[in-house]
């Protein structure tokens, strides 16, 4: 039965028979949800860390403010 992904760049699921596996030469494999989310990583060069919309951002930024 194939299993749900978690999307590298954003962090939201990816269902079965979508999006897209990226494979980089050292063997890392990357899951993108959509192309928008492999054009921020790979063309653009952006972090999740700092990208507002990603799940990333939204789980550190909810640790910056319980400090």
């Amino acid at each position: 039965m194939p299993r749900k992904m978690d999307c590298t760049f954003c962090g939201e699921q990816i269902e079965p028979g979508t999006g897209k596996m990226y494979v980089k030469k050292g063997g890392a494999v990357l899951y993108f949800c959509s192309s928008k989310c492999e054009k921020n990583m790979m063309v653009l060069k952006r972090k999740p860390r700092t990208t507002t919309w990603t799940q990333k951002y939204k789980a550190e930024k909810q640790q910056r403010l319980k400090k």
